[in-house]
């Protein structure tokens, strides 16, 4: 399975002029998460990482090599990064992704006590929507997002209930990974996650500030 070609963009469809990077996660950011799958709630941040040929936009149909059972949504607030003062990271752009999971394989191999980038980090497992570039008025601490799967809402995120903050996030991040112009964080999926079928039509909502809503379709080939 090959990745279509990516580029990040802004909501107005043009190209956001950065490079291509990899995909910094967080696992279990959410109580309810952690408890629907039977994990328990970390003292600190859980990092892994989706390599760039994981990135896809949320218009393309969503794949995943189904020869290795179930593959779950986990829809997340997802950040851009750029460069900030004197070169140090910078978020520049806000916006949503389904970290896409092949969950059986993911619990076969951590029964094994094995890395589960198999799991994780297959072509096309990151689908991300266009990017809001990121405002002061835009409270990361206030994020509200949904996910409805054929007209049925599955998952409710805010991120008022994220166990590390995004400033916390990034400070955790920050002594195993550099960020760099281009690179994506993805910052936990709260209760709700579970199987994507062939033919499934998805619709993220998101709500960056009171009086701004976005809505972005996607559907699993």
């Amino acid at each position: 399975m090959t990745s279509a070609a990516y580029q990040h963009r802004w909501l107005d469809g043009s190209a956001a002029e950065l490079p291509l990077g990899k995909v910094v996660c967080i696992g279990r950011n959410y109580a309810d998460h952690a408890a629907e799958l039977n994990n328990p709630v970390p003292a600190e941040p859980v990092l892994f990482i989706k390599p760039a040929t994981s990135l896809c936009a949320i218009d393309q149909p969503l794949q995943w090599p189904n020869q290795f059972g179930a593959c779950h949504f986990e829809t997340e607030l997802a950040l851009l990064m750029g460069a900030g003062n004197e070169g140090e990271p910078a978020i520049v752009g806000v916006g949503l992704a389904l970290d896409l999971t092949l969950r059986e394989l993911q619990d076969s191999l951590k029964a094994a006590r094995l890395p589960w980038e198999k799991a994780k980090a297959f072509d096309r497992a990151c689908a991300v929507t266009p990017w809001l570039h990121y405002r002061d008025n835009i409270d990361l601490a206030a994020q509200q997002f949904e996910l409805y799967c054929n007209g049925e809402r599955r998952q409710r995120g805010d991120s008022a209930q994220m166990l590390t903050s995004v400033p916390a996030l990034l400070k955790a991040i920050a002594p195993f990974f550099s960020l760099q112009p281009g690179d994506v964080v993805l910052t936990g999926t709260p209760a709700g996650v579970g199987p994507l079928h062939s033919g499934d039509q998805l619709e993220l909502r998101w709500t960056p500030r009171p009086d701004e809503h976005y809505s972005f379709a996607a559907h699993a080939r």
